[in-house]
């Protein structure tokens, strides 16, 4: 069903990055890898690539991995930030690429893993960022403030029609960064993006996904478990720790709808079917996004024996047996 594409660079890649949409078992995978690469004498750890799990105390509705299932495997760039701060793609970049920098030169070999789509692109990817106008910037937000996301959405849509179909109507922060690239660079705000597929480290990429009426299920299935867990018992730790302020994690999909369950404003089941459609709408979108990736290997979730293929692969491109 996933046709894999081996690598054409002549050196073994440096690092792994494994992707794929929310829910197909990226977080598992990866700690069977890197288990099955020490049987090998290769130390391998991991770094995290999905935006919302950056933040601490979001866990829950992140989906994050608890410390006690990691293997004792060690992740990074997990619990980095409070909730009050921005997250961007432009600071992960740099950040990212030095603790990948730094594990290499240790003799480890970095897994990044996640499917936040702009900000594994900014990783991997050879390009850097545009500037910021920060009177500019300033000027936006409070036009998001003043006319609200849709209206904004609208705006973007007259001058990036592109940007806009990419983008929820919903995320004020995505839309203004979006209109204050146009402006500054007077392009479409994806010319800030790559064209080309050439990483900046060679990298083996890994992509997970199965048939789709499967994953929806699936998806269902997970949000549903969310709120039986807690979402709302957490969400309320992390209103005293300044999630109303946030401008990124309060957007997280979930946690916007659980503030809104809590302030009575939807029920709990309307909470639970928002962020159920959201989660497979952004599903989606990843999908769309990364198989325009001509580099990633794709794999079947679903897949029996998807632990034994994988190895296969990566251990022809480390070039080692791997018996």
């Amino acid at each position: 069903m996933f046709p894999s594409n081996q690598m054409t660079e002549s050196s073994k890649p440096q690092f792994l990055c494994l992707v794929g949409p929310t829910g197909s078992g990226k977080s598992s995978l990866a700690l069977e890898i890197a288990s099955s690469l020490a049987s090998q004498g290769i130390k391998a750890e991991i770094v995290n690539a999905d935006a919302m799990q950056f933040y601490k105390g979001m866990d829950i509705g992140t989906a994050k991995l608890p410390i006690d299932q990691r293997l004792g495997i060690k992740h990074h760039l997990l619990d980095w930030l409070p909730v009050t701060e921005e997250s961007t793609a432009a600071n992960y970049q740099v950040v990212a690429r030095a603790k990948i920098s730094e594990l290499i030169s240790a003799g480890i070999l970095p897994i990044v893993v996640g499917g936040s789509m702009l900000y594994v692109a900014a990783l991997v990817n050879t390009f850097e960022f545009p500037g910021r106008d920060e009177e500019l910037r300033a000027k936006l937000e409070q036009e998001l403030i003043d006319l609200g996301s849709e209206a904004m959405h609208a705006k973007l849509a007259l001058l990036d029609e592109g940007a806009a179909s990419r983008i929820e109507p919903m995320n004020g922060r995505r839309i203004v960064r979006a209109l204050e690239i146009v402006m500054i660079t007077g392009e479409p705000f994806a010319a800030a993006l790559p064209e080309e597929w050439e990483s900046f480290l060679p990298v083996l990429e890994i992509g997970l996904n199965s048939d789709r009426a499967h994953l929806v299920d699936r998806l269902a299935a997970r949000v549903g478990k969310m709120w039986e867990d807690g979402l709302l018992e957490e969400v309320r730790g992390l209103i005293q720790e300044g999630l109303r302020e946030s401008k990124t994690a309060r957007q997280a999909i979930g946690y916007a709808q659980a503030l809104d369950q809590i302030d009575g404003v939807i029920g709990q089941e309307d909470a639970i079917a928002q962020t159920t459609q959201l989660t497979q709408r952004y599903a989606r979108r990843q999908m769309s996004w990364f198989r325009r990736d001509p580099r990633i290997n794709w794999f079947d979730y679903q897949n029996e024996n998807l632990i034994g293929e994988v190895m296969e692969l990566i251990y022809s491109n480390l070039d080692i047996s791997g018996k």
